[in-house]
């Protein structure tokens, strides 16, 4: 406790000097107190505001999603970064998403006894922050982990909590510099091709739009060969395409710049009823069951990776896309690096030995979830989105992953070149935690264009994709493009100018 002043003590003898010293003290403390407070004041509110905020919105609906809320709420707290408000409208930022839970069996520890069994769950978090103009500071897709030891809720909420503090580190709370961009209006942009990213491209699209100086971009997926005639014939200005122009034979001549846009993996789904464990497949048994070699589910080369799996002594129905497909030609190129029989076979178009087939991931999806005991490729999200089961793949370090977030980024560093033309694919990437199945997929638009106008919307929405639109694609399951690459293809958009 502070001593008050000992002027007026009987010890103290009181000189006039010192009276006029006093009261001069008092008169400037009066006239100094407002401006200290305020100052005090002021630096208190600037700590504060130092402080970001968040507001974390619902997650959806059910007992799931509000336990994980509270779970989020906890890991934002922990974090000491941040504080947690009960107002939007008061928020630095806003925390949405959707964390999403489902049974997919039971296990017992003890065969005998039905009263030990426990259920499996299966599931996802997917969130993305955003500041109070909307624009994405930050997004993230958690799936669980490999080998986990807790409840599906803290698997996923502590993944987040993990990410989430190294975005903080890297300063996502960061002001964004304000939009330099011109008006696009009057302009409208027509895209089409992919389904592979179509998931991501469709939030893109609406997303860009919404910018200052955005403008509208119609977006059709009918599959990257078709994606790729229609701008050849001028119908487009932009194709999406998972097909490196150069590697595609029967693409018409005309000269096109290729931009990478994210990173994607393709995974093998399945529906087999009963079947409680994860599957473990190698690239030889993919190569095999689409060719035809491996006919039913029990052969002895699909149990041998699946011991504890109770395999159904079923036909296996095979299921592969019909149209035109980036995704079937990573897909083939995949299976021709793992057997000679598919040396050569490779391309968008397969005459194939077995199966039916769909259009799009969209039909490949529907026509295993309506298929006891089939299999089919489609890009992650499309897998998680359905609530589908996928394997696990064994990549060239023996490891059996599963694709997530992690493991396709992890791929992602594989492509360090920064130069216009990276490699078409990151198939059988050498680091260890990579998932074996991944890809680029592209923006493809034309060299030249007498429309100036046009060409410089076409350069406004690439730099916007190569900046902003990367952070929204991993609450996608889309690993962003490396740093090293994204500078380089910056310096290829302004060309377009």
């Amino acid at each position: 406790m502070r001593k008050p002043f000992p002027f007026g003590s009987a010890k103290t003898p009181i000189h006039l000097a010192g009276i006029v010293s006093l009261c001069q003290f008092a008169l400037l403390f009066a006239f100094l107190l407002p401006v200290l407070s305020g100052f005090a004041g002021a630096q208190a509110a600037k700590g504060v505001r130092n402080i970001p905020t968040i507001f974390v919105d619902s997650l959806g609906n059910g007992g799931a999603a509000d336990a994980m809320r509270k779970r989020l709420i906890d890991q934002i707290q922990k974090s000491g970064s941040v504080r947690v408000v009960n107002d939007a409208k008061t928020a630095d930022a806003v925390l949405h998403g959707s964390a999403v839970i489902w049974p997919t069996g039971t296990i017992s520890n003890n065969p005998r006894s039905n009263s030990s069994r426990q259920t499996i769950y299966q599931g996802y978090l997917s969130v993305e922050l955003t500041d109070p103009a909307n624009r994405t500071l930050w997004s993230y897709l958690a799936t669980p982990s490999h080998f986990r030891t807790a409840s599906i809720v803290d698997d996923l909420a502590d993944q987040f909590g993990s990410k989430f503090v190294g975005a903080i580190k890297s300063g996502i709370f960061e002001t964004p510099a304000p939009s330099t961009a011109k008006s696009g209006a009057g302009i409208a942009l027509r895209a089409a091709g992919a389904t592979f990213p179509a998931p991501l491209y469709q939030k893109w699209f609406d997303s860009f739009g919404h910018e200052p100086g955005g403008f509208s971009i119609a977006y059709d997926a009918v599959g990257s060969v078709a994606g790729i005639d229609q701008l050849a014939a001028g119908k487009v200005d932009i194709a999406a395409s998972d097909i490196p122009w150069e590697k595609d034979a029967g693409a018409p001549q005309m000269e096109v710049l290729s931009f990478p846009a994210v990173v994607g993996g393709v995974v093998p789904i399945y529906n087999l009823p009963n079947v409680e464990h994860g599957l473990n497949l190698t690239p030889e048994l993919l190569a095999d069951i689409y060719s035809g070699k491996i006919r039913k589910w029990n052969d002895e080369r699909i149990r041998r990776w699946n011991s504890s799996a109770h395999l159904p002594d079923s036909e296996i129905s095979v299921v592969h896309r019909s149209d035109g497909s980036g995704t079937t030609y990573v897909w083939t190129s995949f299976l021709s690096e793992a057997s000679p029989d598919w040396k050569g076979k490779t391309g968008a178009t397969v005459e194939w030995p077995v199966g039916v087939g769909a259009v799009g991931n969209e039909g490949v999806v529907e026509q295993v979830e309506k298929t006891p005991n089939s299999i089919g490729y489609v890009e992650l999200i499309y897998a998680i989105q359905h609530q589908l089961n996928y394997a696990a793949v064994r990549n060239p370090a023996g490891r059996f992953i599963k694709a997530d977030l992690a493991s396709i980024t992890a791929a992602a560093t594989d492509a360090h070149s920064a130069g216009r033309e990276p490699r078409f694919s990151i198939l059988n990437s050498p680091i260890k935690d990579a998932y074996p199945i991944t890809t680029f997929t592209w923006f493809l638009v034309p060299k030249t264009s007498s429309d100036s106008q046009r060409r410089a919307a076409i350069a406004q929405f690439l730099r916007w994709m190569l900046t902003t639109g990367q952070k929204q694609s991993s609450s996608f399951g889309y690993a962003p493009l490396p740093r090293e690459m994204v500078n380089g293809e910056l310096q290829a958009v302004d060309a377009l100018k």
